[in-house]
């Protein structure tokens, strides 16, 4: 068996929030005197102490040194593992509202991106996401915020999924006519309507989790038709409580339904798994094969929004990978 740890791959879900190492978010808690509550890494006995947690890790986050730094160790973290590109989920705008400076969480993140690309070769983008929850004048300033920066590739909405898409429908074409991606979170805790929602409400151009699409044949075909990639990210749904193991996650069953799989990590911080663990849970807990996991690569490489250049040189390597040549010659 190849080696996970040099597959070349593309990491589109994970939460910036949800990546803080711990030393960082100890030391981060002790300056502003945040009581973060402890939870058990790879499993939280509701989502609601899962979002007591997430809050407190926001709490943490105050100054632009904090945002930076942040970022900035998400790039060390990530290289670390073979990831050559990523999408890395930032909620810009609620943490401008929180701070009463509108620019500088987003500014502060994406000047770490660009320092850690910099120092440990990693290509990063962000996609801006926004509570259902919330207000859909904080969503158009997702859309400033994305419009404003153009390493900002997408914008997309996350949260409670039973909350409708309808209000913000505005912003989803506003968006499509400004040439920004849609990527929403939808069929994780709500069933397939919210995946369909997704599609045809939202504009989706990759959809979030997913899964339970497989709950009605009629979204599996709409996802399948349209070539609507899904980002599958079993660790955190086992930690959530949503499906009960990494052996029963429903991943193959999407792949044999004919859509188009990638791998994620989603909160990695709190599952305590990398993406190079993801891939290997697939491999020791599912039994895909090397053959499966590249394609799994290339699949993440084909639905991101990085340039044609990185993706073209990613899968030459990802196919390099599967043939167990040396990286280096690659291309």
């Amino acid at each position: 068996m190849l080696d996970l740890a040099a597959l070349p791959k593309a990491h589109l879900h994970v939460h910036l929030e949800s990546t803080v190492r711990a030393d960082t978010l100890a030391d981060l808690a002790a300056r502003y005197g945040v009581d973060v509550p402890a939870v058990q890494v790879g499993a939280f006995a509701d989502f609601a102490r899962f979002a007591a947690h997430n809050g407190a890790v926001r709490d943490c986050l105050r100054r632009a040194e904090d945002f930076h730094r942040i970022a900035y160790e998400f790039c060390a973290e990530e290289a670390a593992q073979g990831t050559r590109y990523a999408e890395v989920t930032f909620t810009a705008a609620a943490h401008g509202e929180r701070l009463g400076d509108p620019d500088m969480p987003l500014e502060a993140v994406l000047s770490g991106l660009a320092a850690g690309q910099a120092a440990h070769g990693i290509e990063c983008r962000v996609i801006v996401d926004h509570p259902r929850k919330r207000s859909v004048a904080r969503f158009q300033d997702s859309l400033r915020l994305a419009q404003a920066h153009p390493h900002v590739v997408a914008i997309g909405t996350a949260g409670a999924e039973d909350h409708p898409l309808t209000p913000f429908a505005d912003v989803f074409r506003a968006a499509r006519d400004a040439g920004i991606g849609l990527v929403h979170h939808a069929g994780e805790s709500c069933g397939a309507a919210s995946v369909a929602e997704a599609v045809t409400v939202g504009l989706a151009d990759r959809i979030g989790h997913g899964f339970r699409a497989l709950e009605d044949p009629e979204v599996v075909a709409l996802l399948r038709d349209r070539a609507i990639p899904l980002e599958s990210c079993p660790s955190s749904n086992v930690a959530l409580g949503l499906v009960d193991s990494v052996s029963s996650h429903p991943l193959p069953h999407l792949i044999a339904a004919g859509l188009t799989v990638t791998l994620s990590t989603d909160i990695p911080a709190s599952t305590g798994t990398t993406l190079t663990d993801e891939y290997r849970l697939l491999r020791e807990h599912l039994g895909l094969d090397d053959d499966t996991l590249a394609r799994i690569a290339t699949n993440a490489v084909d639905a991101s929004f990085a340039p044609q250049t990185t993706k073209t040189l990613l899968r030459q390597d990802i196919a390099t990978w599967r043939a167990g040549l040396p990286q280096d010659i690659a291309t």
